[in-house]
C-alpha cells in the first residue's frame, strides 16, 4: 500500500460527552498515548477538568450542549485555534431511555433522536466540512451500542437513533471514499446508570448467556477506540461488537 493511500493516524480528538463513564475513559487513554484531545459535555466533571489543568498543552475542555449548535460550532473553532485542525472525532455523546415505546410521549422521542441522532450528524457534518477543505484525511469513530443489532425493551426510541448512528457510519465509509476511515463501536451493557434501564433480572439473563461471563466494562472498549483512531488499518464502514459474545 503506499504512502499516499494511507489515512494517518489522528493527532487532534474531539470527543463528545467526554466528562464521565466510556467518553471519560477514551479522553484518558488517548491523552495516554500522546493525542491532543478536545472534549466537551453538558456538565465538565472535575475528573475532565482534572486533565486539561494537568495537560494544558495536550487537552481543551468546555461545557457545551451537542444540541446547540451554534456552541458546538464555536467549540470546534476553538479547538483548530488551541491544538490544530481535528482530524479524529468520537461521537460518544447520547442520552439513554426508561420507558416503553407506548409511555414514551412525542417530546422525548424528539429529544431523544435530537441528541442521539440529528445532533453527532450535524457535528460530524461541521468537523468534515473544515477537515476536507483543508486537504486534509481523518477518522470517525461512532459510539452506538448492541441495542441497534438487538431487541430489548423499553429501548426502542434509543436503538433507533443508535441504528441510524451504524447507518450513517457505513454511508459515510462510502461517500468519503478512503479519506476517511468512518466505523462504529457496539457495547453490550455496561454496568451502570444506563444499563439500570434493564433492571436485574434481565441483566443477570445477558450475564448468563455472554461467554465470557461479564457485562462490557469501558476499558475494554477503549483499545478498540484507540486502534480505530491510531492504528494502521483498514477497516472502515464497521460496527464492532464488544459484547462477550452475548448476542450471538
Amino acid at each position: 500500500m503506499s504512502e499516499s493511500t494511507l489515512v494517518p493516524p489522528s493527532s487532534v480528538v474531539l470527543v463528545s460527552g467526554g466528562s464521565r463513564g466510556l467518553g471519560l475513559a477514551i479522553v484518558s487513554d488517548l491523552v495516554a498515548s500522546g493525542v491532543k484531545v478536545a472534549a466537551f459535555a453538558r456538565t465538565v466533571t472535575p475528573e475532565l477538568t482534572a486533565l486539561a489543568e494537568k495537560y494544558p498543552d495536550q487537552v481543551h475542555v468546555g461545557s457545551v450542549d451537542l444540541n446547540d449548535a451554534k456552541a458546538t460550532q464555536a467549540f470546534v473553532k476553538e479547538v483548530e485555534e488551541k491544538l490544530g485542525p481535528i482530524d479524529g472525532l468520537v461521537n460518544n455523546a447520547a442520552i439513554g431511555q426508561d420507558s416503553l415505546h407506548v409511555h414514551t410521549s412525542a417530546e422525548q422521542l424528539a429529544n431523544i433522536i435530537q441528541t442521539n441522532l440529528t445532533s453527532p450528524l450535524v457535528l460530524t457534518r461541521f468537523v468534515l466540512r473544515r477537515l476536507l477543505a483543508k486537504g486534509l484525511k481523518g477518522r470517525i469513530v461512532n459510539v452506538t451500542s448492541i441495542c441497534a443489532q438487538r431487541g430489548f425493551p423499553g429501548l426502542v426510541a434509543y436503538s433507533a437513533t443508535k441504528g441510524g448512528m451504524d447507518s450513517a457510519t457505513r454511508s459515510l465509509a462510502r461517500e468519503l471514499g478512503g479519506r476517511v476511515l468512518a466505523n462504529s463501536v457496539a457495547p453490550g451493557f455496561f454496568a451502570s446508570e444506563m444499563s439500570a434501564v434493564l433492571g436485574q433480572t434481565q441483566l443477570d439473563q445477558i450475564v448468563r448467556r455472554t461467554p465470557t461471563g461479564h457485562l462490557t466494562e469501558p476499558d475494554e472498549v477503549v483499545p478498540v477506540v484507540r486502534m480505530l483512531l491510531l492504528d494502521n488499518t483498514n477497516i472502515n464502514g464497521q460496527a464492532l461488537v464488544i459484547d462477550g459474545a452475548a448476542s450471538i
